[in-house]
């Protein structure tokens, strides 16, 4: 069985994978971090979403010896190292951007990857970055709420 090593949430890591896992069974097996969902095993519902090397990606479809020599970010490695919220968490926090929360992992990885590469994105833009997320509580409309709120922290320098 193979090692990979990784940055995983700005730490090194290594794990003997086996050619066919995945990302997420990766994520959530042998390095224990739960908060990557697993939802349609299919690409379709996000709930799986995390960086890697910055860009959003279905953890569920990524095999993890892919990731060899390349950073993951979950949602585990957003909060700050002294726990201080990263803003995409405080607008999901301020403008309710959640319900059951099954989905919000995704969604938080999926708008931090938008924010990251455009501060002040339109409702449009924000929009079009969620679509491969899917929530069956919310109806989004609190979803793009919180996106803005974190951008406009972000873009204040509150982040």
């Amino acid at each position: 069985m193979p090692a990979i090593t990784l940055t995983l949430n700005g730490r090194p890591a290594t794990a003997r994978v086996e050619p066919q896992t995945l990302l997420v069974e990766l994520l959530r097996g042998a390095l224990g971090l739960t908060g990557t969902h697993v939802g349609c095993d299919t690409g379709q519902c996000g709930c799986c979403t995390v960086l890697l090397d910055g860009q959003s990606v279905k953890a569920c479809s990524t095999l993890a010896v892919q990731v060899q020599g390349r950073s993951v970010t979950t949602v585990e490695g957003l909060a700050g190292p002294d726990g201080k919220l990263h803003p995409v968490q405080e607008g999901f926090i301020a403008c309710h951007g959640l319900q059951c929360g099954y989905c919000t992992p995704g969604m938080l990885m999926s708008a931090t990857c938008l924010l990251n590469q455009n501060p002040s994105p339109s409702e449009a833009e924000i929009q079009h970055a969620l679509e491969g997320n899917l929530c069956r509580c919310t109806g989004y409309v609190n979803i793009v709420a919180a996106v803005k709120h974190a951008s406009k922290l972000m873009t204040e320098g509150q982040a």
